[in-house]
């Protein structure tokens, strides 16, 4: 079995892999100031409870956007899991080109999520990281990286409503039928919700027209925390993949297995 680890800045999404099927996948929040071995009883007890001992794990693969934490799970990997976890870097191959001005710069989720998409779906392809940050990223025909865009999250944008007005409430984040609302609460999920709706067509727009790409052959996927409520009435269509990211974090082992066990 193949533990697959993808540390986010809100969330740690964590799957077990048995060959090629996702059998059993996690969510737990992401704290830094957590030790390698709270982590290691947390993990060991989700596995436990789903019945997959820790013996049971032939390897570990992570990804990560939180650099606090790149010495915690590894550590923790070692001591629980009697592991030593391959870490998604530079050294790594990916059968990807990377058109960035430092290439070494492009967030690990952004790189697996753009192996996952064209394997399974192929190029071109745009891609949706719908997370705390929501991030744009385009990879053409050719497996060439072309860059993308980043901005705060729906998540983000809600809390400063909340943390930096003084009259305005915490809220849920959900979507409204109508744009125009009568009241505080549902004016601001309204807001919310068909604001990131519409930025993220005009986006979806832009980027096609500016990469020249053909709007009829290019798969437009998203994945992340809000990815099926923000995308789902796109005028697009696009694909929802909550799993994309340890899918390409599988094939990304998968890639690079007899390079590392070799070693």
């Amino acid at each position: 079995m193949l533990l697959a680890i993808d540390v986010g800045n809100t969330s740690i999404v964590y799957g077990i892999y048995q060959g090629e099927e996702l059998i059993q996948n996690f969510r737990i929040a992401t704290v830094k100031t957590r030790s390698s071995d709270e982590y290691g009883m947390i993990f060991q007890n989700t596995l436990s409870n789903s019945g997959i001992g820790l013996n049971e794990i032939e390897n570990v693969i992570i990804s990560s956007v939180v650099p606090n934490l790149m010495h915690t799970l590894p550590s923790m990997i070692i001591k629980y899991f009697g592991k030593r976890p391959i870490v998604v870097n530079g050294d790594l191959d990916y059968d990807l080109k990377v058109e960035y001005d430092n290439p070494s710069a492009v967030g690990a989720d952004r790189i697996v999520n753009a192996v996952a998409a064209l394997e399974v779906y192929g190029g071109p392809c745009i891609i949706i990281d719908i997370g705390t940050a929501m991030t744009f990223c385009v990879v053409d025909k050719d497996r060439t990286y072309r860059g993308g865009l980043i901005f705060p999250g729906i998540g983000i944008a809600a809390e400063a409503l909340f943390e930096r007005t003084s009259k305005l409430p915490r809220i849920e984040i959900k979507k409204t039928e109508k744009v125009v609302q009568t009241d505080t609460v549902s004016s601001m999920q309204s807001g919310l919700y068909h604001g990131y709706n519409a930025l993220i067509d005009g986006i979806i727009e832009r980027i096609i027209d500016e990469v020249g790409f053909d709007e009829k052959s290019t798969k437009i996927i998203s994945t992340g925390g809000f990815s099926a409520l923000l995308t789902h009435d796109s005028k697009y269509d696009i694909i929802i993949d909550k799993y994309l990211t340890l899918d390409g974090l599988r094939m990304i082992y998968d890639m690079n297995r007899d390079k590392i066990l070799g070693n």
